[in-house]
């Protein structure tokens, strides 16, 4: 088999047992030595489809999973880095802005610090990166830390939220479906979002294509009233809302 058919062969064993010790995947895979299928595993894992866990095992990752930061930010740089020059653009001098945490999120900061803009933000992985030469003055909104999602959230970041308004929101989704609206894993996550959007003049979602038709277990608005920011178009999509991908 070559690597595509085997990755997928690992994909199908995967997604019907969940979590699997890896030489017991050797079964499924006739005359795939230990060293091919490890090759083929950590190829999965930088594509974020699966995770190796304590003991030898490998597990299936969903499209809905909430993955750690570390891992999110190295899935479809190229695509990212698109969604983050459109929202760019769309920042002026002067701007009072909401991004959110999230990859897509710290992408977006990267391109406007050197901006004359406020940024508020519960996205705690700029705190790793060393700024200089910014003109972006940048407010970090408190509450929970989630060291997975690098994110603040809970009741002290709802409460602040709640005496703030945005002329822009740029939001992070793990799902958008035409009938489910946007969705996520975690209900703080859900409802905070949900908040940052009443608190906003105008809402945008980053939100590269692999999230286009997927639903989390938690709903956070409807769709309608937000622009798409995303490396592709979506046709079921673009019938309800608009959709920014140049």
């Amino acid at each position: 088999m070559i690597p595509f058919e085997r990755q997928e062969k690992i994909l199908d064993v995967l997604r019907e047992n969940n979590l699997v010790k890896i030489d017991e995947l050797l079964k499924y895979l006739d005359g795939v030595s230990m060293s091919t299928l490890r090759r083929d595993v950590k190829e999965l894992e930088k594509s974020g489809k699966v995770e190796s866990v304590y003991g030898g095992a490998v597990r299936y990752i969903s499209d809905v999973d909430e993955l750690p930061i570390s891992k999110k930010s190295l899935i479809n740089q190229k695509g990212k880095e698109k969604i983050a020059t459109i929202a760019s653009n769309l920042i002026v001098q002067g701007d009072s802005i909401y991004v959110d945490s999230g990859s897509n999120g710290t992408f977006l900061i990267e391109k406007i610090i050197e901006k004359s803009v406020t940024i508020y933000t519960t996205n705690m992985s700029i705190l790793e990166h060393n700024f200089t030469d910014m003109k972006a003055k940048i407010i970090m909104i408190g509450g929970e830390y989630n060291p997975v999602t690098s994110s603040l959230t809970g009741p002290i970041t709802e409460e602040v939220i709640r005496n703030l308004y945005f002329d822009k929101a740029f939001i992070g989704v793990n799902g958008v479906d035409i009938n489910n609206g946007v969705t996520t894993p975690n209900l703080t996550e859900a409802l905070k979002k949900r908040l940052i959007k009443s608190h906003s003049k105008k809402t945008y979602l980053l939100c590269d294509s692999s999230k286009f038709g997927v639903t989390a277990n938690v709903r956070a608005f409807d769709i309608e009233d937000c622009t798409i920011i995303s490396d592709k178009n979506n046709k079921e999509l673009a019938e309800i809302t608009k959709i920014m991908t140049s």
